[in-house]
């Protein structure tokens, strides 16, 4: 009788963050591809681009100008998904027919002035730069008596939506916790009350013992492939220590989590030699003035990127019917990630070039 092997055998991953199941095929990585391939992405792109509505002294559609901002730039998003004048209302009729009015903040962060660059080819300090911006914005919309969740994330790629390739994320703060930070809620609470530890404290020790979905560490945080990851080279990022929210991190803190957001992306990017797509996104304990001890500060990163710079997963068919599959083992995704440099592959190609 054939033993059971993780690396090569189908099997279910459960996500103890959302209680879901997910569907492991090793086998299928080597099934040929004859589907879509994607165009890939513009090697190269000025510095200060006069069509983009991101760069500074540019005008936004609205007749909105922006100022001749250096490092970061927040403004309130000209098409704003929430409105903090929605009225109070919605439709009751039965169980089956529900809705209710939500209000809320949307924000456009600029990371940087220069237009063609991208996290991963940022200085550290510059990032860290970022990261106060998102603790300074984090205090301020959180203390919004209508907001209780601050969404943090970052769209990167015209393949994960991203509609202006100007180095930026978003901030959408809303009056209702929206379902997936409330899932992990739910886990996080349910692990703490039993253990008298969160969830991710204990799941970030066990992890550091194995170290088989390591990715990249500095003193004060981990990447790494999740046990459970849906995407190809999911990764999440962890606090060693148990923070509620990016308020709490100390000043070597936040430089931390700047250097493990690059270290991340740069091999992201380093993997196909291409500038990595992913949704990005920070979860933390809302803001709605509760106590939160059994959260877990974590940064979720969603690459699409399945076999090169052009092949992408698509979550159809049975991910959308059944469960969600993947093909690659976090484990194998996770060797591949953590033997690639940590300089960037174009560094490493200039610095080839003038040896030439």
């Amino acid at each position: 009788m054939t033993t059971f092997n993780i690396e090569d055998h189908p099997h279910r991953r459960l996500n103890p963050l959302t209680n879901d199941w997910i569907l492991v095929s090793p086998h299928r990585a080597k099934r040929p591809w004859q589907g879509q391939v994607e165009k890939p992405a513009v090697a190269e792109r000025p510095a200060y681009d006069p069509t983009c509505y991101l760069c500074a002294g540019n005008e936004r559609v609205g007749g909105h100008k922006n100022p001749d901002y250096k490092g970061t730039f927040v403004f309130t998003n000209d098409f704003s998904a929430l409105l903090t004048d929605t009225p109070d209302g919605g439709r009751d009729e039965g169980s089956l027919f529900q809705a209710k009015s939500e209000s809320g903040i949307c924000k456009v962060i600029c990371f940087s002035e220069n237009h063609a660059l991208t996290v991963p080819e940022m200085e550290v300090e510059d990032i860290r730069g970022v990261v106060d911006v998102w603790c300074r914005e984090f205090e301020e919309l959180g203390s919004n008596n209508m907001i209780n969740y601050v969404q943090i994330f970052e769209n990167k790629g015209s393949i994960m939506g991203c509609s202006n390739p100007h180095p930026h994320g978003q901030i959408w703060s809303s009056s209702s916790v929206p379902a997936e930070p409330a899932k992990e809620s739910v886990t996080q609470k349910a692990y703490f009350e039993k253990n008298g530890r969160t969830l991710l404290g204990d799941y970030l020790a066990a992890e550091l013992e194995s170290k088989e979905r390591l990715v990249a560490e500095n003193e004060h945080f981990v990447a790494l492939v999740p046990y459970w990851a849906v995407w190809p080279f999911e990764g999440m990022i962890i606090s060693k220590r148990a923070v509620q929210n990016i308020l709490q991190l100390t000043d070597d803190e936040r430089t931390g989590l700047a250097d493990i957001y690059k270290q991340l992306t740069v091999k992201y990017d380093n993997l196909f030699e291409t500038s990595f797509a992913y949704s990005a996104g920070l979860h933390q304990a809302p803001t709605d003035g509760q106590d939160y001890p059994e959260w877990h500060l974590h940064m979720h990163f969603y690459p699409p990127l399945l076999r090169s710079a052009s092949v992408k997963k698509f979550m159809v068919g049975y991910e959308m019917l059944g469960t969600p599959q993947r093909d690659i083992t976090a484990e194998q995704a996770a060797r591949r990630l953590r033997e690639l440099s940590d300089i960037h592959y174009t560094t490493i190609k200039q610095y080839n070039k003038l040896e030439l």
